[in-house]
């Protein structure tokens, strides 16, 4: 890693500080618009927040829900602009909220001069019993937006902040719209929470620039990301001061606040939650105090951009390779680029990384990273200015040793034996629930138990590449048991007109037939508790792949080891993948005009069957997928999904579309998964391939969520590995990779 060119880690040019001053603003119909260096504003007329904004070199692409301007007004709902506080004054024992957007009252403009285009004094909005003032500012400052609060206390007491945030409202709801509308109109928000390193990088769905960053101005460090929650839309405004009132859903992630204080939550509701990502602080203003807090918006011209951009606006930059986690085997690289100097180097838990300097390199600052002890770790940098920036680390154990517990695990304790088991699911690997310690045997959404959709197939697809490149002969021969009982037969078709047809699931709901089996606490009564029949439906196109993984696997084990595969040789594991993939387009032609989770292993499929001379298979699969790639190339944005949007189909099309050249329609889609997959400071956020509903359909507890552990990241880094060796001098693919 050491020899890596450096200026591949912020590979565009920043956007420029210095330019001509902001143009004219004038009032329509409500509203504020302004054309302000490179932005084109829309504040609300009455309470002065941020509606709309946009790049002036193109108009139409906006970076805040503008477009359901006429569905979010009224109480309860969040805007750029707002604030909120969780405040305990001098003797009271209770921390009590407030929020500017809870109930709408009106705010007093004041008069804008210089480089100012809106201030506000917003202290009404907060509502009664508000002990402090505040003054909200939107100012132009060179080619950058300025948003600043200033917080006075005017009482005779301090007043203690234990929680102080402002909404990150932008354009990231996409309910009702196509995915042509989606890309050409709405943004993903990822953060890097790392203090006074932090930032918020918002990207057009499309990954065309430019993007738009959010960094502290001066002392606004971002400490804690809080979920906005919703709040039923009849209940907006009288319940949860502190809620949102805009639906969230799975076409929307919800709003996030950026917090600078948090202590008053981590305190209270966040208290079994373990630890945060930064250490919790508050503060208190006395009497006649003021302080200021700002966050400095910037246009970058790329995602590849980011960084120099951060590094061309003094903030600091850590670029850590290959990644934020860091096996105890495997040491590594940290590069801090900053306009102060480095004062020194604190970790939580005490021990857990060592960090050696080793040099500079240009204007980069080089660090060696050891992994001491397994799980998370903060490194917070502490600089000349006493500016403190973290970074966010993993210690795993040795690759090597993690790949065997994770074998160990999934043919032990997700080993499922129960030849009297009425579903026919044994012997398999079947989904866990770590809390309960046991296998799930029931769930109403039946594919969880029923080995299917991702997750109930997720575990013995795991199972599998586990065995591709760590085979274990015990574990092997209970994958080959798995595919000739339980695949074969039972969760796949073994013959006839049907052949290689997948079934929905094996696990399904019949309580005539099994009146003792379901338990009576839980809810089968939705559309996810299938029947019988619906189960065996073969039509679902998502799950061909899962099994023809396990087929491929071991015909993969069985033509590269001798005696390791001892059930069927290695042609036959071949021909039921080749089968799989030609029963998919036969009985579940439906879904396969979109790209699938793990479809990318049918280009690998396709290519053994050509190196094992299998010419006639190889030819029908070949004449099959290209009908899909053909579709694919005629679209504009070919990443559907069952779903509105999903991040799991782009890599199966990104893999058909370099297999057969249209090397422009596969640069686009790599282009697209850049924009939801980023580079962050952070293990949970660096290459997390966005994903927020898969809880609904395949979590403990289902809800909407952002997601740190979740497949799409693994599938994601596919492409970008693929690209990567088609372009290797872009690092920034491998490192989101």
């Amino acid at each position: 890693m050491a020899g890596l060119p450096l200026e591949a880690f912020a590979q565009a040019g920043a956007s420029g500080l210095e330019g001509p001053a902001r143009g004219g603003c004038t009032v329509d119909g409500g509203m504020k618009l302004c054309a302000a260096g490179p932005f084109v504003l829309r504040f609300h007329g009455a309470d002065g927040t941020l509606r709309s904004l946009a790049a002036n070199s193109d108009k139409e692409a906006d970076y805040l829900p503008w477009r359901l301007e006429g569905r979010r007004q009224g109480n309860g709902f969040a805007h750029l602009g707002d604030i909120d506080f969780r405040l305990k004054t001098d003797g009271s024992p209770r921390w009590k909220d407030f929020s500017s957007w809870h109930a709408k009252r009106p705010v007093q403009e004041l008069p804008a001069v210089g480089d100012v285009l809106r201030q506000d004094e917003i202290t009404p909005s907060l509502g009664a019993g508000f002990p402090l003032r505040v003054r909200r500012v939107w100012r132009l400052a060179g080619q950058d937006l300025v948003l600043a609060f200033s917080v006075t206390n005017p009482a005779r007491h301090s007043v203690q902040v234990g929680g102080m945030g402002f909404p990150l409202v932008f354009g990231n709801d996409f309910t009702d719209e196509t995915l042509g509308e989606a890309h050409k109109h709405e943004v993903f928000v990822d953060p890097a929470i790392a203090r006074d390193g932090g930032y918020i990088q918002v990207t057009r769905m499309s990954g065309a620039g430019p993007v738009l960053l959010g960094m502290p101005e001066g002392r606004t460090p971002l400490e804690v990301y809080r979920p906005l929650l919703d709040v039923p839309a009849e209940d907006a405004g009288k319940t949860d001061v502190l809620a949102e009132a805009t639906p969230r859903s799975q076409t929307f992630e919800g709003f996030y606040d950026w917090m600078p204080a948090s202590a008053g939550f981590a305190g209270q509701e966040w208290q079994k939650a373990g630890s945060q990502w930064n250490a919790p602080t508050q503060f208190t203003l006395k009497p006649g105090e003021t302080r200021t807090f700002s966050v400095r918006f910037a246009f970058a011209p790329s995602v590849r951009g980011i960084e120099q951009t951060l590094a061309a606006h003094d903030r600091p930059v850590a670029v850590s390779l290959p990644g934020y986690v860091v096996p105890e085997d495997l040491p590594a690289t940290l590069y801090l680029q900053s306009a102060q100097v480095v004062r020194s180097f604190s970790v939580e838990p005490k021990g857990a990384l060592s960090v050696s300097p080793e040099g500079a390199h240009g204007v980069w600052q080089r660090y060696r990273v050891d992994g001491k002890i397994w799980g998370r770790a903060r490194l917070s940098i502490t600089y000349a200015d006493g500016s403190v920036q973290t970074l966010s680390y993993f210690v795993t154990k040795p690759a090597q040793t993690a790949v065997a517990d994770m074998g160990r695990f999934l043919f032990s304790e997700q080993w499922y034996q129960n030849p009297s088991d009425p579903f026919h699911r044994s012997p398999s690997i079947m989904t866990y629930d770590r809390e309960a310690g046991r296998i799930i045997t029931q769930d109403p959404r039946v594919w969880i138990a029923g080995l299917s959709d991702e997750g109930g197939a997720g575990s013995y697809v795991a199972a599998a590449m586990k065995e591709l490149d760590n085979p274990d002969p015990q574990e092997v021969a209970k994958l080959e048991q798995f595919a000739t009982e339980t695949v074969v037969g039972q969760l796949q078709v073994a013959s006839g007109s049907t052949e290689g047809g997948v079934r929905k699931s094996l696990f399904y709901y019949d309580p005539a037939q099994f009146p003792a089996y379901y338990n009576a606490a839980e809810n089968w009564k939705t559309w996810a508790s299938w029947s019988r029949q619906k189960a065996a439906d073969i039509g679902r196109a998502y799950n061909y792949p899962h099994v023809a993984i396990v087929h491929w696997v071991l015909y993969r084990l069985a033509r590269n080891h001798t005696g390791l595969v001892q059930q069927h040789d290695a042609d036959w594991y071949l021909h039921k993948a080749a089968v799989t993939m030609a029963a998919m387009m036969q009985q579940a032609p439906y879904y396969t005009q979109y790209g699938l989770m793990e479809g990318d292993v049918f280009v690998e499929i396709l290519k053994d069957l050509k190196r094992e001379n299998l010419t006639a298979e190889a030819q029908t699969i070949e004449s099959l997928m290209k009908k899909r790639e053909t579709v694919w190339k005629g679209q504009r944005y070919p990443y559907g999904s069952e779903m509105a949007w999903d991040s799991t189909g782009q890599p199966e099309v990104y893999a058909w579309l370099r297999y057969f050249g249209d090397t422009a329609q596969a640069e686009e889609t790599r282009d697209a998964i850049l924009a939801y997959d980023p580079a962050l400071p952070s293990w949970g956020y660096n290459g997390n391939a966005r994903r927020y509903w898969d809880f609904l359909y395949a979590g403990k507890i289902a809800r909407i969520e952002r997601q740190i552990h979740h497949y799409g990241s693994a599938l994601n880094a596919v492409p970008l590995f693929s690209a990567f060796q088609a372009q290797p001098t872009d690092f920034y693919m491998l490192r989101v990779a």
